[in-house]
């Protein structure tokens, strides 16, 4: 029979997963209602509830940020050079998806 390990001494995740998706969505969340916001008027073309796919894509994709986060705990914790590199790449996938929920948000209104 095979010995189960106690994966509870030393967890390898510090918060759980619906906290760093949220921790992803807030910043983006805050990100495109300020750029909403400050937008000015839309083309009537657009129709009445055009505001609400950049909404929804750009919280999607600070959810996955913060998904990506934490997939990488397991590097963070091991510390010394890959500790850095998670941080980094997480922040870069996280820059990278913020930027593409952009684009895939606000196409067909503000960019064509």
């Amino acid at each position: 029979m095979a010995q189960i390990s106690d994966s509870t001494a030393n967890p390898v995740h510090s918060a759980s997963l619906v906290k760093r998706m949220i921790q992803g969505v807030i910043p983006a969340l805050i990100l495109v209602i300020v750029f909403l916001v400050t937008a000015g008027e839309p083309d009537p073309e657009w129709g009445k509830f055009w505001r609400i796919r950049p909404i929804l894509v750009l919280t999607f994709a600070g959810a996955m940020g913060g998904v990506c986060y934490y997939i990488l705990d397991y590097l963070r914790y091991r510390g010394g050079w890959r500790m850095i590199v998670a941080y980094i790449l997480s922040f870069i996938v996280y820059l990278f998806g913020i930027w593409i929920g952009f684009v895939l948000g606000f196409v067909g209104t503000y960019w064509h």
